[in-house]
């Protein structure tokens, strides 16, 4: 019997060779060795951060293929429980979801994280036959992803709870800035839907949430892990707060608009290259890379002989 879901999940970045050309495998095992050597509790590519639209079907299978594999033998190695690869399986037709959910599970993956349909606005009752439609189609527990901040719609505690009544949808990433929903799902959906912070990671632990679907933790991963676990599992005011307020810091970086292109710089810095984002997306202006390096530097994350430069 898998065991449930918990703790700070990585959402990925996809790293590329130079200039976008293609995706580099090689540097994509090493980012899961690296994530599940420093102790996060699960691993999810194709997701906004992993710049899911702009990589193609063929790759999409390779990332999938990848991560899964690097997942299960770096587990096996360190004799710790299987690392879940939740895969993210959004699209705007129903039938592509579907089919990416499908090969996901024929290639191993342990569950698929779905953002609803962002162009067309489907209305509750088309969302709510979206999901059953997935879920119909694959044996997989179902991580839902509320951010209507990209995707056009908002599923509110009331809708995730009409969701939550499909057998497989059994997760929520919730990704609004409004932490109290966090309380509101809980209340609405029992235990038929477990919530993941998709943003406030801190905050959400105290009111309920059992994982962290993070970006910040593509760098810090241990740091990340180990605060929400104090918060969330521990209930250890004094020592989560101490991590979050060092981690406070990165979040800016890895958040709003150039979330990808400062965590790829980060990566960079760290001596970790996993190349530039794809256009339309831009790397990190140059002007900004200081400000980041004296960041990264106060959490010890600076490669050896990186220097920040003097404002």
């Amino acid at each position: 019997m898998p065991q449930p879901w918990r703790g700070c999940y990585t959402v990925i970045v996809t790293p590329f060779t130079e200039g976008g050309a293609a995706v580099d495998l090689r540097a994509l095992e090493r980012l899961v060795e690296f994530q599940i050597n420093e102790g996060v509790r699960g691993l999810i590519p194709l997701g906004s951060t992993g710049e899911f639209l702009s990589v193609s079907a063929e790759e999409r299978t390779a990332i999938v293929e990848t991560v899964v594999r690097a997942a299960q033998a770096t587990s096996a190695r360190l004799r710790r429980d299987r690392v879940p690869v939740v895969v993210g399986t959004g699209a705007e037709d129903t039938r592509e979801v579907v089919r990416t959910s499908r090969e996901a599970e024929a290639l191993g993956a342990d569950g698929v994280m779905i953002i609803p349909p962002f162009y067309s606005v489907p209305t509750p009752a088309e969302l709510v036959h979206h999901y059953d439609t997935v879920a119909k189609a694959i044996g997989l527990p179902i991580m839902v992803y509320n951010n209507p901040a990209t995707a056009n719609v908002d599923m509110t505690p009331a809708m995730l709870a009409e969701i939550s009544r499909i057998p497989n949808c059994r997760y929520v990433k919730e990704s609004t800035l409004e932490v109290t929903r966090v309380r509101d799902i809980i209340a609405l959906c029992g235990d038929r839907m477990e919530v993941f912070a998709g943003v406030l990671g801190y905050e959400s632990a105290w009111l309920g949430a059992i994982g962290w679907v993070a970006v910040c933790s593509n760098l810090a991963p241990r740091l990340s892990s180990e605060m929400f676990e104090a918060a969330a599992f521990a209930r250890d005011v004094d020592a989560s707060l101490a991590m979050y307020r060092r981690l406070a810091p990165l979040l800016p970086w890895v958040g709003g608009p150039r979330y990808v292109a400062g965590t790829k710089a980060g990566f960079r810095l760290m001596g970790m290259s996993m190349g530039d984002p794809r256009p339309p997306r831009l790397p990190l202006p140059a002007a900004d890379v200081p400000k980041l390096a004296a960041v990264m530097q106060q959490l010890g994350l600076l490669a050896q002989g990186v220097r920040v430069a003097a404002e």
